[in-house]
C-alpha cells in the first residue's frame, strides 16, 4: 500500500496574492506603541497602560513582555507608576482624577482622535447639540462622549437610529464620527441626517481618519478581483472589521478577518484562484507575511503589489520622552 502523499506534493497549484497598498500600522498607532516603548525605557517596568493601548493582541502581548501591564480603569494602577491612555483617548474625567492623584500620566490618543475632541468641545461652547456616528462601547466613543457634559451628545450607530433622532428641543446640532467607520456607511447614514436636518454644518475637516479612508480604498480595489480577501487583524478592532465589509461589498467572494496565520482555513480557498492580503491599522507587518509564508507551503504562490496611496504622515511624541 503506497503511503499518503503530503500535502506540499499534491496541492502545491498555483494561487495569486495581491497586497493591498497601504496596509498595516498608521502614524498614531506607531506613535502609541513608541509611547509605551519608551515610557518603559525611560521610567522602567512596569508601565501601566488604561485600556489595550492598540487593538491588536500581538502589539498586547509584546508590550506586556517588555513590562507593560494593562488595566481597564485607572484605580487599578498605583500612584507611583506611569500610566499611559491609549491610542483611542479617553473621558475628561480621567486625566482629572490623574491630576488629582498627582500620577505621572503619558497621553498616547491618537491626534486625529484629539481633533474630533476638540471639534465637539468647539460645538458645545457654541450651543450646539453633537451627534456623534459610532460603535456603542467603542473606546473611541466612549472617550468622545466623555469630552462633553452628559446630554450634550446623542450617539447614532445606524441609518435607523439617524432616522428616529430627535433634536433636544430648538437646539442647532453638529456632527462628529468616530475616526475608523465605514467611509460608504458613515455616508448614509450621514445623507438621512442631512435629509432631516439640512442645515447640519460639516466638520472643518473629514473625522474619518485617513489611514482608514486609505485601507478601505485598497481593499475596494482587492474585492473587485479576488475570490477570497484576507484581513489581517484582531477581531475587536474596528478598522480591521470594517475592512471586511468593505471586501464583500466591493465584490470579494469571500473575506475574513485573521488574527493571524493560524486562524487560516483551507476549505476557504477552495476554488479560489486569486486572494487579497491587507492588514488593519494596528496590525503588524510581519503578521502579514506570517500569512504569505504559510500559503507558500501550500500552494505555489506568486505576489503583487498592489498600488495605492503613499503615507508619510507622522505624529510626535509626548516632550516627556523626548526630553
Amino acid at each position: 500500500m503506497n503511503a499518503p502523499v503530503p500535502p506540499s506534493q499534491f496541492q502545491r497549484r498555483p494561487l495569486s496574492v495581491r497586497m493591498a497598498t497601504p496596509r498595516g500600522f498608521c502614524a498614531g498607532v506607531d506613535r502609541a506603541i513608541q509611547i509605551v516603548e519608551r515610557a518603559i525605557e525611560k521610567y522602567g517596568a512596569p508601565v501601566y497602560v488604561r485600556h489595550e493601548i492598540v487593538h491588536n493582541r500581538h502589539v498586547v502581548d509584546r508590550l506586556k513582555g517588555l513590562g507593560a501591564v494593562f488595566v481597564k480603569e485607572l484605580d487599578e494602577c498605583p500612584d507611583d507608576r506611569p500610566v499611559v491612555f491609549s491610542a483611542h483617548g479617553v473621558p475628561k474625567s480621567v486625566p482629572a482624577t490623574a491630576r488629582s492623584r498627582e500620577m505621572l500620566f503619558l497621553d498616547a490618543t491618537c491626534p486625529l482622535v484629539s481633533k474630533v475632541h476638540v471639534e465637539a468641545e468647539r460645538n458645545f461652547a457654541a450651543g450646539r447639540h453633537v451627534i456623534l456616528i459610532g460603535h456603542a462601547g467603542h473606546p473611541e466613543v466612549v472617550g468622545t462622549m466623555g469630552q462633553l457634559p452628559a446630554g450634550a451628545i446623542s450617539l447614532v450607530e445606524t441609518v435607523e437610529d439617524a432616522e428616529a433622532f430627535q433634536r433636544p428641543g430648538d437646539q442647532p446640532l453638529a456632527y462628529a464620527t468616530q475616526t475608523t467607520l465605514s467611509v460608504d456607511d458613515t455616508a448614509e447614514i450621514l445623507a438621512a441626517l442631512k435629509r432631516r436636518f439640512p442645515e447640519l454644518p460639516d466638520p472643518h475637516k473629514e473625522d474619518i481618519c485617513y489611514a482608514t479612508t486609505n485601507r478601505q480604498e485598497a481593499v475596494k480595489r482587492l474585492g473587485e478581483g479576488c475570490g477570497l480577501v484576507l484581513v489581517v487583524g484582531s477581531k475587536n478592532s474596528s478598522n480591521s472589521a470594517r475592512l471586511v465589509d468593505v471586501a464583500l461589498k466591493a465584490g470579494a467572494g469571500d473575506a475574513r478577518l485573521v488574527d493571524d496565520a493560524g486562524d487560516l482555513d483551507w476549505a476557504w480557498f477552495d476554488g479560489v484562484e486569486t486572494v487579497g492580503l491587507t492588514a488593519g491599522a494596528s496590525a503588524p507587518e510581519p503578521l502579514v507575511h506570517g500569512v504569505i509564508d504559510a500559503l507558500r507551503a501550500r500552494f505555489d504562490v506568486t505576489v503583487t503589489e498592489d498600488d495605492g496611496a503613499r503615507e508619510t504622515v507622522t505624529f510626535k511624541l509626548p516632550r516627556a520622552l523626548t526630553t
